[in-house]
């Protein structure tokens, strides 16, 4: 079949995609969203999403993605549910779009708000009690355990940085670290020794969650005996890692951080012109649904002013 020419591709279902959807649309050029997962992205399993404007007693975060798509469908969105294999650039300047199960497109400009994975633990109940106490962001949920205690899995400034935030609200936080020392840097490190409210558990790994409507506690198993033991928690805070899906970004000239995220300007632009890139899967990002629907919006803007230039 011939595929399909529109003028804005946007890959990714999250909060950058679909907000850069609303931007776009609405500056009046067919744009198509393309979501091979979950419409949302990594907010879609948040059970309340309590620090996104103009919802003071918090919304849930799978109605919050499908209010925002209702809202850019409402200006001319397209959605199509596959997932995007294949991203080439054409002779011409445009890109090739493929597509599982959904067509092949042409499109004169894409947004690439794909997203990223944070990595697991891959034990029991993580999957099972993820929004129940197990939570990959404390900037977003460490408020729900206010006067409780909780755990945070990591060694790196991401975990011990979450960790400190986590006291604000907490009642104790203890670190779990598969190392004797932190590889955090040391100004963090120094912070998370300092306040009154940490622990660490060294050399220690998380073998289970355990809980059943949510967290109670962990199984945590020191690395050099083999012993375990059960410790009360209300949640459990994993920071390892993330993993950006960018993957589909290996064709072009698009410089990547040590991550794998991608490195682009203030006006989400990348070396590729007609390429823009924002939300999660670029470097430095806040990994907040506000910040995200910001670069989406951004991304959207620019894209409009890249066409319109095009166009003479």
């Amino acid at each position: 079949m011939t595929p399909r020419e529109i003028e804005i591709a946007i890959i990714g279902g999250g909060p950058a995609g679909l907000s850069a959807g609303l931007y776009a649309a609405r500056a009046l050029r067919s744009t198509v969203l393309f979501e091979g997962g979950v419409l949302g992205g990594q907010i879609a399993t948040t059970d309340a999403v309590e620090n996104y404007p103009g919802f003071p007693d918090g919304i849930n975060g799978l109605d919050l993605a499908l209010a925002m798509q209702r809202q850019s469908e409402r200006f001319g969105m397209e959605t199509v549910y596959a997932a995007v294999t294949s991203l080439q650039r054409t002779e011409d300047g445009r890109f090739a779009v493929g597509t599982e199960g959904g067509g092949d497109f042409i499109a004169r400009s894409v947004i690439y708000t794909a997203g990223a994975e944070y990595n697991k633990l891959g034990i029991p109940g993580e999957r099972e009690l993820t929004g129940k106490g197990v939570s990959y962001c404390a900037t977003c949920d460490a408020a729900f355990f206010a006067g409780q205690e909780a755990v945070v899995v990591g060694g790196g400034d991401a975990a011990v940085e979450e960790a400190l935030f986590t006291t604000r609200y907490a009642s104790k936080v203890t670190l779990v670290h598969r190392r004797d020392e932190l590889r955090a840097q040391k100004v963090l490190q120094a912070r998370a020794f300092a306040e009154p409210k940490m622990a660490f558990a060294w050399n220690t790994v998380v073998d289970e969650i355990i809980g059943t409507e949510q967290v109670a506690a962990v199984t945590l198993r020191d690395v050099h005996t083999g012993e375990t033991r059960r410790f009360d928690t209300n949640a459990a805070f994993i920071f390892i890692g993330q993993t950006p899906n960018s993957s589909l970004l290996a064709g072009f000239n698009v410089p990547l951080d040590a991550g794998g995220h991608a490195i682009v300007n203030a006006w989400m632009e990348t070396p590729v012109p007609g390429l823009f890139i924002a939300g999660d899967v670029r470097s430095e990002a806040a990994r907040q649904v506000v910040s995200s629907a910001g670069d989406g919006a951004t991304a959207a803007i620019r894209a409009d002013q890249y066409l319109t230039h095009l166009d003479g």
